[in-house]
């Protein structure tokens, strides 16, 4: 008899509880749940904002990033991209470098300028040069027609650099200078093939001699002009203002 009743009370509810506590304990546990949520919403919203920061950080970074590298040699090869030789573009204007420049395409195209006319310069005595190991009547008077036409060829070159000089709150690049550096610039290369042409005609076995040593000089001649004719370009390449 003990047994069974001890069986049947399994099933029987302990009306001895408070119901009361039962409720305080279950407003508690619903207390701790919403703690527990908010928390975890505050976390979530931190972590989002975190984020979203550091994608605005990483797009304005990338948008101040310059397209070219404030490198001298990589801004250097940079505007002798734009050549036909960049090779010789890159070697002439670094040989004139006593200390890095300032990645400026302005200042690499003064500095390809001044080597074109070094270049030049030291060619320019070769007709001369070669007139008095010659007896070929045809041979010499083309041989003066260079003697002229590097003169000529010089002249334009430094007309062009005496614009590249300004002072102080000057505008070193306007259209017309441009225009003009342009102009002359293209001349003092047409003087040079028509030196070679004026060879040629006579078939001068001078001409391949006289072409060899040339050549540094219209390549530095068509790397100024390159760099000249992409200068707005270049500038915006750069991040510079356009004058």
């Amino acid at each position: 008899m003990e047994s069974m009743n001890l069986v049947k009370g399994y099933g029987k509810i302990n009306l001895s509880e408070d119901p009361a506590s039962s409720l305080s304990t279950r407003r508690a546990a619903h207390k701790r749940r919403l703690t527990i949520a908010l928390i975890l919403t505050l976390f979530l919203t931190l972590l989002i904002c975190a984020l979203v920061g550091a994608f605005i950080h990483a797009s304005n970074s990338k948008d101040r990033t310059p397209s070219v590298s404030s490198n001298s040699a990589d801004s250097l090869k940079a505007v002798c991209a734009v050549t036909q030789h960049p090779e010789s573009c890159f070697d002439s204007i670094s040989s004139l470098q006593s200390s890095p420049p300032k990645p400026d395409p302005e200042q690499f195209l003064n500095l390809s300028l001044q080597a074109t006319i070094r270049e030049l310069n030291n060619v320019s005595s070769l007709p001369k040069t070669l007139i008095s190991k010659v007896n070929d009547p045809g041979t010499v008077s083309a041989l003066k027609d260079c003697v002229s036409l590097f003169d000529d060829a010089l002249s334009q070159l430094n007309q062009s650099a005496e614009l590249l000089k300004v002072g102080p709150g000057e505008k070193a690049l306007t259209e017309k200078k441009v225009k003009d550096m342009q102009t002359w610039i293209s001349a003092s290369m047409t003087d040079q093939d028509t030196c070679l042409e004026g060879l040629d005609e006579m078939g001068s076995p001078l001409v391949g001699e006289v072409k060899a040593r040339v050549q540094n000089a219209k390549e530095y001649m068509s790397n100024t002009l390159a760099i000249l004719s992409n200068m707005p370009s270049l500038l915006q390449k750069f991040g510079i203002t356009l004058h």
